[in-house]
Parts: structure tokens; sequence; C-alpha cells
């Protein structure tokens, strides 16, 4: 069967068919997918029945992977180029550190000075209903502002914080990301290197402006993040057990929906791509 991509939704993201991801991938096949990857921003392949190690090596195609030392107790302990996205229980049956993983729109790795070129999410278990993830095109939404607001944003940074929507991490996993992860300043607009598109970098992470106080900023990231969040620019994947989806961070944002019966099983393991070097240790502005 020749590869075909199938649009997911008008604002991005496309299936893609005809490619068995536990085969080699042929150079032509590669060369379509990500030029595809580069077109719609989301890639998802159903039905992919792939060990780790097949997971890691089709990942390694899209460039270096991210061994998650900002991360380390989320991550596979044989397999550091894993994260775990899962709400199963460590093995001393305490709470994962990771079920509520993704709960704010963000782009991966946005908290570090090296944030996510892709993610490659498989879903290994995934609830029967529910446990969406949204996305947006950050390019459309971009594209969407006035041209006073482009001007306005146009040398800003917005600060990026480690940190998870939900409380009840423990204490040594909250102690350890302060350490590894101070607020980092990233640009609001930023241009895609392989594209040249300019697309907005904000979310839910993003807690002020460099050089404004939290109040001073907060109108302003309030604005931007339900901007680029609106349902034009948005598609929702509904989990199936084998999917591999895979999304480039530099033109997208997400959100896990969290919209599941907690007594049944998330879990899902994600390869992260490096990106290229971004942003700067954030100078903080205290309120007035």
């Amino acid at each position: 069967m020749p590869i075909e991509f199938r649009p997911l939704s008008y604002a991005l993201g496309a299936e893609v068919l005809g490619v068995d991801l536990r085969e080699p991938c042929p150079p032509d096949t590669w060369q379509a997918i990500h030029a595809a990857y580069l077109q719609h921003g989301v890639l998802l392949f159903r039905g992919q029945t792939i060990s780790r190690e097949q997971h890691i090596a089709f990942s390694r195609l899209f460039g270096e992977l991210d061994r998650h030392d900002s991360l380390p107790m989320d991550r596979d302990a044989t397999h550091p180029e894993l994260l775990m996205v899962t709400n199963d229980a460590k093995p001393d049956g305490s709470p994962s550190n990771s079920k509520y993983t993704g709960q704010m729109w963000h782009s991966d790795m946005s908290f570090t000075l090296a944030p996510a070129l892709g993610s490659l999410l498989r879903g290994v278990s995934v609830p029967p209903v529910g446990g969406d993830t949204l996305f947006s095109n950050m390019y459309l939404a971009y594209d969407a502002l006035s041209a006073k607001m482009k001007a306005l944003i146009a040398d800003l940074h917005g600060v990026h914080h480690a940190e998870r929507k939900n409380a009840g991490m423990s204490a040594q996993w909250e102690a350890e990301n302060r350490r590894l992860n101070p607020p980092v300043a990233q640009p609001l607009v930023r241009v895609h290197p392989e594209t040249g598109r300019k697309a907005l970098y904000i979310g839910e992470k993003v807690k002020q402006i460099e050089g404004m106080t939290i109040e001073e900023s907060q109108p302003l990231v309030d604005f931007l993040v339900r901007h680029a969040t609106r349902p034009q620019f948005t598609y929702r994947h509904q989990w199936r057990n084998d999917d591999l989806l895979i999304w480039d961070n530099r033109c997208t944002s997400h959100l896990a929906m969290g919209d599941y019966d907690p007594r049944h099983r998330r879990h899902l393991e994600r390869t992260t791509v490096l990106g290229t070097p971004s942003g700067h240790v954030a100078q903080l502005e205290l309120s007035a």
C-alpha cells in the first residue's frame, strides 16, 4: 500500500496510512513523512504495535533524542529516551508523578534552554472513553493577530516555569524540579527554523513577561493563551491503543484533557527530539 495522508482537521494534523513502523523506513518514505510533518504539524500513525526499541529508532530519524535529564523521575529507568506519561502507581505504591502531565496548554520542554523540536507519543494503554489531547496551530494563531499586536509582542519574552497543573507531587519531585529547572524566558514569537514561518510561543506555563511584573503581564498572557487556543485553530485527538502521535513543538501547542475515569489505566510513552537552543534564564520583576 502506498503512503497516504488523510487530514484530521481543518487547522492541523494528518493521519499517515500505508506505513508499518516495525519495518525500516525507506528514504523516500521518510522524505514524505518529514514533508507532511512540516506541513501538518501533527501526524497520526494508527495500529503501530511497536517495541520500545522500535519507537526510539524511528524517533531518531527526526534528530537527537532528549534523555530527559531535566525530568529524571519521570523517565524510564532502562530507556532514558522514554518519558512515562502514566497513572500507574510507583513500585512503592505511591501515586505516579506524571499522571497529570500535560494538563496545561504548553509546548514540550519550553522551560529549558533547548525546547523540543518534536515529540512522539505512543498510546500503550488508554481509557475506553476520554483522555483526549488537544492541539493548536500556532502559525494560524499568530497570523490572526492584528498588525499592532504583532508589533507589540515582537521583542517580548515570556517566562516559562516547569510546573504541573494539579498539586500532589512528592516533595522530592517538587524540590528536584525547582533545582533542575529555573524559569526560562523564551520569545513570544518564534521563527520556525525549517519553514521560516512565525508562530506564537505561548502557553499556561508562562507566568509573566520578562521585564514586567506578574500583575502587568497577566492580561497580555491571558489574552494570548485564549487567542491561541480558539476552536478554529485546534484538533482534538481521541486516543486508541497503539497510536503513535507526532507533533512539531515549534509550531503547535497541546493540552492533555484529563477527562477520563481514573480507575482506567492511561499509560503513554514519549520520546522527545531536541531542538535548537532558545531563550535564557529569566530575570524576574517582583510585584509592586
